[in-house]
């Protein structure tokens, strides 16, 4: 599970080790000291921002904020027509 600092909480922590899956969320310091990732964790963390970049691009800058079609076809041709 791959998340960013706005989910760090010993409760989510606790639920993803619960399922069996591994919690790579990113460290919230509040008001206290950063906590790194391990390096192989780290790698695994940045795919997650390129993730992130390309879905905030296409809300942004491409239209997708205002996709007012129900259908996975229908969605994905207006998505295409703001990349156009």
């Amino acid at each position: 599970d791959v998340m960013d600092a706005a989910y760090c909480s010993k409760e989510l922590h606790d639920h993803c080790r619960e399922l069996g899956h591994v919690p790579l969320i990113d460290h919230n310091p509040r008001g206290g000291e950063k906590e790194h990732f391990e390096p192989g964790d780290e790698v695994r963390y940045r795919e997650r921002t390129v993730a992130e970049r390309t879905n905030a691009r296409l809300k942004d800058e491409f239209g997708g904020r205002n996709i007012m079609v129900k259908g996975h076809a229908k969605v994905m041709s207006h998505l295409m027509f703001g990349l156009l």
